[in-house]
């Protein structure tokens, strides 16, 4: 009997794979969309990151990013009076799209 439900897509997750209060990476996994979003927007809220100066966004485990999870990206990337730089590393060609879309790429250095 063939399954009649397709699997869903691997759920999400993100990290800070380190933070030393100047510099900050994030490593992203699997695909960020509506189910993980509050868990998202709550790390980056993380004090580490409001103390870094420059967040290197690792997504090269990223399998897909909704628009809302991007939104979420450039909210906490402007929020803070002196935005940290931040750099894309990785991005596949449609989270890429996601990204500009969202107009993430105007505040940060999205590396093909």
């Amino acid at each position: 009997m063939a399954d009649e439900h397709p699997a869903r897509a691997r759920t999400g997750t993100v990290s800070i794979a380190e933070a030393d209060g100047q510099h900050a990476v994030l490593a992203f996994t699997g695909v960020l969309d509506m189910h993980v979003l509050s868990e998202l927007e709550v790390l980056l809220l993380d004090e580490r990151l409001r103390q870094a100066d420059a967040w290197d966004l690792d997504m090269s485990g990223l399998e897909r990013l909704d628009m809302a999870c991007a939104y979420a990206l450039l909210r906490a990337a402007t929020r803070a009076p002196e935005p940290a730089a931040l750099t894309v590393r990785g991005a596949r060609r449609d989270v890429h799209r996601t990204l500009r879309q969202a107009g993430v790429d105007a505040v940060a250095t999205i590396e093909e």
